[in-house]
């Protein structure tokens, strides 16, 4: 298995306060995305993941993608080979954005931010979802992950019992 990646946590918003348990989760989730994608990392490699709320993911969805709109999760993959990267990227996600979706998709707030997380760690080493079949492969990599984790299928019609 490849080592797992350092992570920095910056926290740009209060709101973050009521997940006291987020490095946990992206420890988690990041850890089973290293062993599930066997993807070879450079011994110490570091990643950025930054707390914010919609105003900040607004911004750098504007800056970045030309989206003048909050999203879920951003990410910002360094350039060059995976396995020579002391910096894998950055990822941030919006607090707002992500208890909306949790709400309105009948799962828990840690549920949906793990799974923003290892999708987020997904594209910072090469996954992506712009064609069907890139689509289906990483989306099947998220749910092998996810279940790993005890959390159901994100991309279930209807999320049922305990999360």
């Amino acid at each position: 298995m490849s080592a797992l990646p350092l992570i920095d946590i910056a926290v740009e918003s209060t709101l973050w306060e009521k997940a006291p348990d987020v490095y946990g989760w992206a420890a988690a989730a990041i850890g089973e995305a290293v062993l599930k994608s066997h993807v070879k990392l450079k011994p110490g490699a570091e990643i950025s993941l930054l707390l914010a709320d919609d105003a900040a993911i607004r911004k750098l969805n504007a800056q970045w993608r030309g989206k003048d709109q909050p999203t879920n999760v951003l990410s910002f993959p360094a350039p060059g080979a995976v396995e020579a990267r002391p910096a894998l990227g950055d990822i941030a996600i919006a607090y707002e954005t992500c208890v909306r979706e949790a709400e309105a998709e009948h799962k828990s707030f840690r549920a949906h931010v793990t799974h923003l997380i290892a999708h987020g760690f997904l594209h910072l080493i090469g996954f992506d979802h712009e064609e069907e079949a890139q689509a289906v492969e990483m989306e099947a990599l998220e749910r092998e992950i996810l279940a790993a984790l005890g959390i159901h299928d994100p991309y279930a019609a209807f999320v049922t019992g305990i999360e």
